[in-house]
């Protein structure tokens, strides 16, 4: 199994690392060619030409770019298909760009298998922002949490999952406070069209996983606060070249979060790197996170299909 810590481009080292004579490359290339994929044929075509046009680097780079969100032309994949003599064996048509952006996780969750990893992992930060946004691209966002947390209904069987991070108040705040759990279903069910009925129960999937499945992180201990510290010193001795003093950061409360030791330290490290005489003073306050709405309301006619939030659902 390759190594869990890689620096640079992921989807660089996935390419490169690709197992090509591995059994899951050969799952891989079984499941993008088969008749009832769930995504579009450019990713069969791509994978076929990355193997075969591996002595083009140029071309293989740009197949990379497409798996990472970058276009690709379908008339240069027609033309390098007819090159190859497989000009028949892929019919390329249209797609949107928004549906190949959900294919791209299907796909590239399976190609990191094929380059020895376990699956895919994706950190969704501050999902509480969620909270600013007009009442659709709400909606839009709860089936989004929906579709990463509870999976992909057309692709049940991709090795991805997904890990959200909000703070504390979020159901307190949107869900109750803006009165979402009520508002956004009855809102899109008015509409009375299969799209709206699809979307409302998406969304009160997504908000009963923010209301029920959140996991409270407790605050470090001692003990753990001490490793972070005594690698966290590490790390900064390596990136500046310097042997950093011991500093005392924050006050060890219960009340304190990771992040708020971790700013403390780093900070104070730089601030005695530029000048070792200096005593900083570093204090730590709650910022209050502002829920409230900053986009413009809705207009009458919106519906799941505009492009004004995320996707449903693939």
């Amino acid at each position: 199994m390759p190594s869990t810590r890689q620096i640079g481009s992921a989807i660089d080292e996935i390419a490169t690392g690709l197992l090509t004579d591995s059994a899951e490359y050969a799952a891989l290339y079984r499941w993008v060619h088969s008749d009832d994929v769930p995504v579009d044929s450019r990713f069969a075509a791509s994978l076929f030409l990355f193997e075969y046009a591996r002595g083009d680097a140029e071309f293989a780079d740009r197949i990379v770019r497409f798996w990472a969100g970058d276009p690709l032309p379908v008339a240069d994949l027609r033309r390098r298909l007819k090159e190859a003599g497989a000009a028949t064996t892929y019919r390329l048509t249209a797609a949107r760009e928004r549906d190949l952006a959900v294919q791209r996780f299907r796909f590239v969750s399976r190609l990191i298998t094929a380059a020895g990893y376990r699956g895919w992992v994706i950190l969704l930060d501050e999902v509480e922002l969620i909270g600013r946004y007009s009442l659709l691209q709400r909606a839009k966002s709860y089936a989004e949490v929906a579709r990463w947390v509870r999976g992909d209904r057309d692709d049940a069987d991709a090795p991805i999952g997904a890990v959200l991070t909000t703070v504390d108040d979020f159901e307190a705040q949107v869900l109750v406070g803006k009165n979402d759990l009520e508002l956004i279903p009855k809102r899109l069910r008015l509409k009375q069209t299969t799209e709206n009925e699809l979307l409302a129960g998406l969304a009160e999937t997504g908000m009963r996983v923010i209301e029920r499945d959140q996991i409270r992180l407790q605050p470090p201990d001692r003990d753990e606060l001490d490793r972070t510290y005594a690698k966290l010193k590490q790390i900064h001795a390596a990136a500046f070249a310097w042997d950093p003093p011991d500093v005392e950061g924050l006050e060890r409360l219960p009340s304190n979060r990771m992040r708020q030791y971790v700013r403390a330290w780093i900070n104070e490290w730089d601030l005695r790197r530029l000048d070792p005489s200096y005593q900083p003073e570093i204090a730590a306050s709650d910022v209050v996170v502002d829920l409230s709405d900053d986009v413009p309301g809705d207009e009458p006619g919106d519906d799941p299909g505009n492009d004004g939030g995320p996707p449903a659902s693939p």
